[in-house]
């Protein structure tokens, strides 16, 4: 499937989807808390599905109502558990093994052709440190883990994601000892490990932080039944901020910010040094553009998910943008980098492609042309937010989305965007 793009102008009201990041972990949370745990303002999306699929495998009895789920029976730790299927969700993958280390009998867990490309082996390695025997033919999924973990001394790099501490943490209170972790070398994507200490602080379990990003300790503990509210989504919101930006007239998105912690919020800092104006209120948020952004250098090593969002906003700027530190960008769904690279270019912009990142130049004249996301929903939104500033674009992969923004595309119809799914 494609999509037709034209040149278009965006206004009104547009509403912010809930939070991806938070909607995994917090049903995770709730499935292993049980006893009528219940988590609000769900994203429903192909990736939380995935989540859960994975929670009712490994036990859990989870009832929907509306945009809440109430889980009436937790995770069970023992039994035969069906293979996990984690679809194209990285994060579910990633906590689901960690998950399935509880369990004494083997469990495989698998994904589609894209997830069986994201790395796994530095997790698979920590879990046998604690106890866990792990196979993979080639250290990406399918992978097959057969407990019980125990807990105790692990170590693990932080360098490629830090999905894999977070999944560590999840499950560490409910083994026999309790973890001592360490990280090796830079972590990256700190904040995310931020929302999952918080997230579990809203389910009575505590974090021991030695030394930040380095040393943690997590001791033996007992998950509390909480009610959880997800926040929005700041990697959505910065997506339609962009969009505001480059095509928007008294655009108003509806946010409200919360209290839990999102590393993508730095977007609002980004948009200003780029010379736009933002404006916060409780439960709104609007951008100002000038007719041509200026440029800067940003360090995207915390937030890997600004990317798409930020080098589409180089299609408007009158000096160079660099986006640097974000190497992990090419372990997610795609090679991120490399495709923006190449598919940018095709408008006309000129990009020097890094291994850590991309130098977008000002650009001349931009013409339209056909933009291949390779079935990545980041990239599908980016590129038809470009098409809408140059106009005249073909989009592939318009299905991307139902990971996590099914409703992109009605969402700017209906804000005034010119998107023809073919």
């Amino acid at each position: 499937m494609k999509c037709r793009v034209a040149k278009s102008v965006i206004s009104g009201e547009m509403m912010c989807p809930p939070n991806k990041s938070y909607t995994h972990r917090a049903i995770f949370l709730a499935s292993m808390a049980g006893q009528n745990s219940k988590v609000e303002n769900v994203l429903f999306s192909a990736d939380t599905d995935a989540t859960i699929q994975a929670c009712k495998n490994f036990g859990a009895k989870l009832l929907q109502d509306g945009s809440a789920i109430t889980v009436i029976e937790p995770i069970r730790t023992v039994g035969m558990v069906p293979q996990i299927d984690a679809a194209n969700s990285g994060t579910t993958i990633r906590i689901a093994t960690c998950i399935a280390g509880l369990f004494e009998s083997k469990i495989t867990l698998t994904g589609d052709q894209s997830l069986q490309k994201r790395p796994m082996q530095p997790l698979l390695d920590a879990l046998e440190e604690i106890g866990a025997k792990c196979t993979s033919e080639n250290g990406m999924p399918p992978v097959s883990v057969t407990g019980k973990i125990k807990g105790g001394n692990v170590t693990i790099p932080g360098n490629l994601s830090s999905q894999f501490i977070s999944a560590l943490f999840l499950c560490a209170p409910l083994t026999e000892s309790g973890i001592n972790l360490s990280i090796k070398g830079n972590l990256v994507s700190k904040p995310y490990l931020d929302a999952t200490i918080s997230a579990m602080r809203k389910f009575g379990v505590s974090v021991q932080t030695l030394i930040p990003y380095k040393k943690y300790i997590i001791l033996p503990q007992v998950y509390r039944p909480e009610t959880f509210h997800v926040p929005v989504d700041f990697s959505s919101l910065a997506l339609l901020l962009s969009a505001s930006v480059l095509t928007g007239r008294d655009v108003s998105i509806s946010a409200s910010m919360g209290s839990l912690p999102q590393g993508d919020e730095v977007f609002i800092d980004i948009l200003e040094q780029l010379g736009a104006s933002v404006s916060i209120g409780s439960t709104r948020i609007s951008v100002t553009a000038p007719e041509k952004l200026g440029g800067g250098r940003f360090d995207l090593s915390n937030s890997p998910d600004l990317l798409p969002a930020l080098a589409v906003l180089g299609l408007k700027a009158s000096e160079p943008i660099e986006i640097f530190n974000v190497q992990h960008a090419r372990l997610k769904e795609t090679d991120r980098i490399s495709i923006l690279y190449r598919e940018l270019t095709k408008l006309g912009m000129t990009i020097h492609e890094r291994d850590d990142g991309l130098i977008l130049e000002p650009p001349g004249r931009l013409c339209g042309a056909e933009l291949d996301p390779e079935k990545d929903h980041r990239l599908f939104m980016a590129f038809c937010i470009a098409g809408m500033f140059v106009g005249d674009c073909t989009v592939r992969d318009p299905d991307s989305v139902v990971v996590s923004y099914p409703s992109f595309v009605d969402d700017m119809n209906k804000a005034g965007a010119k998107i023809t799914v073919m």
